[in-house]
């Protein structure tokens, strides 16, 4: 079979004409090897596959570049305590957005303990108690 790109070139008129004779000359192409495998990283799973909690993090972000931290740990599977008490009103709100992305990205929980103090607990964590904010409304007042 001719090659599908050569084929379109004369197609289009950017390329001579291979003659009929040279095509059944060319010896045929060897039998398809299978294709290599690739190898695969696992990725890493920190401590969410421990059912028993040993550790939260508790943290108060001065700035928003604070949020790294938080992620990382998060993303172990600690669960975090934010204190917002200490940041800006519009810094707060970005933390408490990205915080929001964070946990909903990795099938987390956010809830509210205090006007600005809030806890992201991973997909493994139960949290027990009355939720004050389960309606959905916004996250800081």
């Amino acid at each position: 079979m001719a090659n599908p790109l050569r084929k379109s070139l004369e197609f289009l008129g950017l390329a001579e004409e291979t003659p009929a004779e040279e095509w059944e000359s060319r010896p045929a192409p060897a039998a398809k090897e299978a294709p290599a495998r690739a190898t695969v990283t696992a990725l890493r799973r920190g401590r969410q596959s421990s059912p028993d909690v040993s550790e939260i993090l508790t943290v108060h972000p001065k700035k928003y570049e604070d949020a790294k931290l938080i992620a990382e740990t998060f993303r172990d599977g600690i669960p975090v305590i934010m204190n917002l008490t200490q940041m800006s009103e519009t810094e707060a709100r970005r933390m408490v957005d990205f915080a929001s992305g964070l946990t909903q990205g990795l099938y987390g929980h956010i809830e509210r303990v205090t006007p600005k103090v809030f806890l992201l607990s991973p997909s493994h964590v139960q949290v027990s108690g009355e939720a004050d904010d389960s309606d959905g409304d916004a996250l800081l007042d």
